[in-house]
């Protein structure tokens, strides 16, 4: 039961995330040719202080909802009563702070921006417990269509209004949009509804878990948009936007891949956490078949950068190429991070999480002042040399607990690791040495970067390729033996 509930929410994830995940890059294509560096910069600035906003809304609460297999109805209402007030009250604390945000970044445009994006926190905590159950329930048939159909919609309306000449306001407007959007859909194809009550008990009960989750994901945001802070602040919008680019870019086949991971993973990895054995098995085949697909599509982008982003974006946003190769080498090492965190989470770690978070982001931060002397490059070479330590840390506590460290981890994802560097390597010796229009030098490199791997591991038989097969075999998953 527990594999071919595996199954199925991996092919409706999968199918969720790639659709969305395609439209939303259509759009940012589109939207990246109409608009300048500038002004994608601009609106990377505010993503920091909404991102906290969110997470501080959600207190954890969303993930103690799947981590608890006996949830009743008045903690799922005590849940949303309390993300919605929570919500009211930091989207005004957000709003009444604009001024001192622009101030601070020196850009007065940014207040009305903020109040903007201020309503987008409101109205986001309104479904966010029809979406966490739909997660739960593994039931991302229905969130295909709602992506789809949100961002449609929200990218339209994004189209429309830099066509018309609006520049970063369409780019504000389209994430109220696409969050508008999303909540009505899961009011309208979700049959939950919260009751008016709200429960204390449920509250602390739900928070022992989820707010060690809280104080993590906030942790977290804060380190990952401090890049974007320190790059506005002292190398301009005009930097920040190559280097949002080039890291939405790298998120393209990230986003998918851990999207459907931390989806699926945390589910299935709960309701496993009983028995370790099953819960091992689980783990290893979800990292042997994320590094076969992450390794070599990361290891690649960064060898087909430039061609990439010339065809894509043109040539104004080129100088996001050497960024974008940084960043993609980092990438290698991010399902490696998000399935040891979800064993943790799975398991009811929540306290662990949390100092294992503190731990790694002191560290991270150095990494980081180091790295800001260098420039863009340096911050960017920061988040790969963190993203292996972070590795490092986090595989030693799955070894604790589940019997399956940073060495079987590494012999697990090393043949593939090999085998990727191999073949970007060839592809950029490739690229160096053919001269053809973008287009088709682009065609090119992915071709032979393709043929390469899949030619390389036939011939030393990747057992991680055997394991994506097997996935779809009867009872691997329960029968195999660990």
């Amino acid at each position: 039961m527990l594999k071919q509930k595996a199954k199925t929410a991996v092919l409706w994830s999968g199918a969720d995330i790639l659709l969305r995940q395609g439209l939303q890059f259509g759009v940012s294509i589109a939207l990246a040719r109409m608009l300048s560096p500038d002004e994608f910069g601009t609106i990377a600035l505010l993503y920091l202080f909404t991102g906290i906003a969110s997470a501080f809304v959600d207190s954890g609460f969303s993930a103690a909802l799947v981590q608890r297999q006996n949830v009743t109805h008045t903690d799922e209402s005590t849940v949303f009563w309390f993300n919605l007030v929570m919500a009211l009250m930091v989207a005004l604390a957000l709003a009444a702070s604009a001024p001192f945000i622009a101030a601070f970044f020196d850009r007065k445009i940014l207040i009305p921006l903020t109040w903007l994006l201020s309503l987008n926190i409101i109205i986001s905590a309104l479904g966010s417990v029809h979406g966490t159950l739909l997660n739960k329930r593994l039931d991302f048939k229905t969130q295909m269509k709602i992506g789809a159909i949100t961002t449609i919609l929200s990218g339209s309306v994004a189209m429309v209004m830099a066509w018309q000449g609006y520049g970063v306001w369409a780019l504000a407007v389209q994430t109220l949009a696409a969050t508008l959007v999303t909540t009505a859909l899961l009011w309208f194809f979700s049959t939950w509804r919260p009751k008016w009550v709200f429960s204390f008990d449920s509250a602390r009960r739900l928070f022992g878990f989820g707010g060690y989750l809280l104080a993590a994901g906030m942790l977290d945001i804060i380190y990952n948009r401090i890049y974007s802070i320190l790059i506005g602040k002292f190398y301009g919008v005009r930097e920040l936007g190559f280097y949002n680019r080039a890291d939405s870019t790298k998120q393209l086949p990230v986003g998918v891949l851990t999207g459907v991971l931390g989806r699926v993973a945390f589910p299935i990895f709960s309701a496993a956490a009983h028995d370790v054995v099953q819960l091992r098995r689980g783990v290893r085949l979800a990292l042997r078949g994320m590094m076969l697909v992450n390794a070599p599509m990361m290891l690649g982008l960064a060898a087909v950068a430039e061609p990439l982003i010339h065809v894509l974006f043109g040539a104004k946003w080129l100088p996001a190429v050497p960024i974008m190769q940084v960043l993609c080498i980092g990438g290698v090492f991010w399902p490696l991070h998000v399935i040891n965190l979800n064993v943790l989470m799975a398991q009811g770690y929540s306290h662990l999480f949390f100092k294992l978070e503190v731990a790694k982001k002191i560290v991270g931060s150095l990494f980081l002042i180091v790295g800001a002397f260098y420039g863009v490059l340096g911050i960017a070479w920061s988040q790969v040399i963190f993203g292996a330590v972070a590795f490092l840390i986090n595989a030693y506590y799955s070894k604790r607990f589940l019997d399956y460290g940073i060495i079987s981890q590494i012999q697990d994802f090393a043949p593939v690791l090999l085998i990727s560097t191999v073949m970007a390597s060839a592809v950029y010796l490739i690229d160096i040495n053919l001269y053809l229009i973008p287009i088709l030098q682009l065609l090119t490199l992915v071709i032979s970067g393709t043929v390469i791997f899949l030619v390389l591991g036939h011939i030393v038989g990747l057992s991680a390729m055997r394991d994506v097969i097997n996935l779809f075999r009867k009872d691997f998953l329960l029968d195999k033996k660990a």
